[in-house]
């Protein structure tokens, strides 16, 4: 596993775009989509909630993000076939038991640790295996486990798959922003975040045009000869 370690948010998301585009090996999905990934990546943030949060490379800016963290802790009008505010604050699926389910998995949390700040039972999960084996599009995050330790709220998050340049940026605010929400209902400070991706990857091709900015049409790195390729606006592609 690879561990990248940086002092904010918006550093994070660069050096994991660097990693994968240089390191990463092709893949086309299940989808017929074109990947290039890599093996599980860690990234630990010492500071997630310091300036920046967001890469001035993401093409989703701060005033974007806000609102998508609103919408995680507090839930949007919006459809889909599943969201995250639902699958954490009113787990259930649909499931049946004495009624149907409904589980605040955020209150748990926030409760458990309360009562006990010690626990390491503060867990809360998204996947609900009759409803999700048969989504076509189903939750990446997995899980979403908070500590306490010295004072300071300590989040760990797990994806199963993680698109590392267009969702990792806007996933790992929202969580920060979640962390937040939650240490401030315990009475506690904002610990490290801590966020590990088993299958990272990009989507070099659908996502090229993204790809200029964080690399600085080469000067910052090269990616792998295939993703230059792909994207095709500088001298380095064309070569």
């Amino acid at each position: 596993m690879k561990l990248i370690r940086a002092p904010n948010l918006a550093r994070a998301h660069e050096l994991v775009i660097r990693y994968i585009l240089e390191k990463g090996s092709l893949l086309t999905t299940e989808n017929g989509e074109e990947t290039v990934e890599t093996d599980e990546i860690c990234i630990s943030v010492d500071t997630p909630l310091a300036s920046p949060m967001v890469s001035a490379s993401s093409r989703f800016k701060e005033a974007f993000l806000d609102e998508y963290a609103k919408n995680l802790i507090e839930g949007s009008d919006s459809v889909f076939e599943y969201d995250y505010h639902g699958r954490l604050f009113d787990w259930g699926c649909g499931l049946m038991q004495n009624g149907e389910i409904h589980q605040d998995q955020i209150r748990y949390i926030i409760d458990k640790l309360r009562q006990s700040p010690v626990s390491r039972r503060a867990v809360a999960v998204t996947w609900c295996p009759p409803v999700d084996a048969k989504l076509a599009d189903c939750p990446c995050l997995q899980l979403v486990q908070c500590i306490v330790r010295e004072g300071n709220l300590h989040m760990k998050i797990v994806f199963r798959s993680n698109d590392m340049l267009s969702a990792a940026g806007s996933n790992m605010f929202a969580l920060a922003k979640l962390q937040e929400y939650i240490a401030e209902k315990i009475g506690v400070g904002v610990g490290t975040y801590t966020h590990i991706s088993l299958v990272p990857h990009v989507y070099y091709k659908r996502d090229a045009a993204d790809i200029p900015p964080f690399c600085e049409k080469g000067a910052q790195f090269t990616p792998r000869v295939e993703v230059c390729r792909a994207c095709g606006v500088c001298q380095k592609a064309k070569r």
